[in-house]
């Protein structure tokens, strides 16, 4: 695939097996999902492995039914020497609806590797569209925000 595709579209029907107490899918699947379309998004811009160093933001607007067909779009929003950062956004719809209904979005970042597991180059990911240059200034913004969260998590991480 080319590396100039910066998105993907995953969709597949919910299952009784995704089911929680409440009927609905699991909170956990979900990010599951997530973390399948924003790695295989991430895959198809940098040709190589890549592993996920980061997801925030993480929002949950409605449930997701079983027996729903579940989009998940996942788009490269900004890119480092090695990282790409993610927006992943979840719909859902009953099978004999047209409209989807968003669910979730979050932003999770990917780190290219290489056979070692060292971070690898990746190409540079230049946005176009209006769309696309402003979701490149929102990653900028969430990134300085991470700085102050990762500053008051310190003293609880190691």
């Amino acid at each position: 695939m080319p590396r100039t595709k910066n998105h993907i579209e995953l969709q597949f029907l919910s299952e009784p097996s995704d089911v929680n107490y409440g009927g609905k899918v699991h909170g956990g699947t979900m990010m599951k999902w997530i973390d399948q379309a924003a790695f295989a998004c991430a895959l198809q811009w940098s040709q190589t492995y890549c592993v996920t160093v980061y997801v925030g933001g993480i929002r949950f607007f409605h449930p997701v039914h079983i027996g729903h067909l579940v989009k998940m779009e996942a788009r490269i929003i900004y890119t480092g020497k090695t990282s790409m950062h993610i927006a992943v956004d979840a719909f859902s719809k009953p099978v004999d609806q047209a409209d989807f209904v968003k669910n979730t979005h979050c932003i999770i970042v990917f780190v290219s590797v290489d056979d070692n597991g060292q971070p690898k180059a990746i190409p540079a990911f230049k946005p176009k569209t209006e769309k696309e240059i402003a979701m490149h200034g929102y990653a900028i913004k969430l990134m300085e925000l991470r700085k102050s969260i990762d500053k008051e998590m310190e003293p609880y991480i190691a």
